[in-house]
């Protein structure tokens, strides 16, 4: 009689528990599995227990995350970009295909389909002075910085377009010009 008013009253508790607002976390069984305290480690002591706030370390780049473009917006920034910055992206056709594919996508409605500065909203007179590719001296790392930035009518697409979806669209770019220089 004993065990069955015991396991009665285990019953009655765990559905009143079981019973409670399901939104907020009612007991925490381990909290330092929840909130991570970080400690200031010391080579030659190990730990000292003291809690300090953790900040990345200058120069590491988050898994998943891209490098941050520190180029500033100006006419300085864009020839440093013109001149020192390389694509990281291997010329590979899966790369150009990809860039193509950003490009349709992007640019073509103003800088056409072939480079030229022929795209729809060229031609319908929505926006004029759209450059061609072969009469503009750019590298690769200008190309890029104007992608992250925007430069004159042109806004910044560093918002729709991922690190390498912007390397890609350079590489295309490149060979939209190539094509372009070679029909002179």
């Amino acid at each position: 009689m004993k065990n069955f008013k015991l396991i009665i009253a285990l019953v009655v508790f765990a559905s009143i528990v079981s019973c409670n607002d399901k939104k907020t976390r009612q007991a925490q069984y381990m909290p330092d599995m929840y909130e991570s305290i970080p400690y200031d480690v010391d080579a030659e002591n190990g730990l000292k227990g003291e809690p300090v706030n953790s900040k990345p370390v200058v120069g590491t780049i988050p898994r998943g995350g891209t490098p941050a473009y520190d180029i500033p917006d100006t006419i300085d920034g864009y020839e440093k970009a013109k001149t020192e910055l390389i694509s990281p992206l291997d010329k590979t056709e899966k790369n150009l295909d990809n860039g193509k594919k950003m490009y349709t996508i992007y640019c073509v409605s103003c800088h056409g389909k072939k480079g030229d500065g022929n795209g729809y909203l060229s031609t319908s007179e929505k926006f004029a002075g759209i450059p061609n590719y072969k009469d503009r001296d750019i590298t690769e790392g200008s190309i890029y910085h104007v992608l992250i930035h925007g430069k004159n009518l042109m806004g910044s697409h560093s918002g729709q377009l991922t690190y390498k979806e912007r390397w890609q669209i350079v590489q295309y770019v490149e060979v939209l010009r190539e094509d372009l220089l070679k029909t002179e």
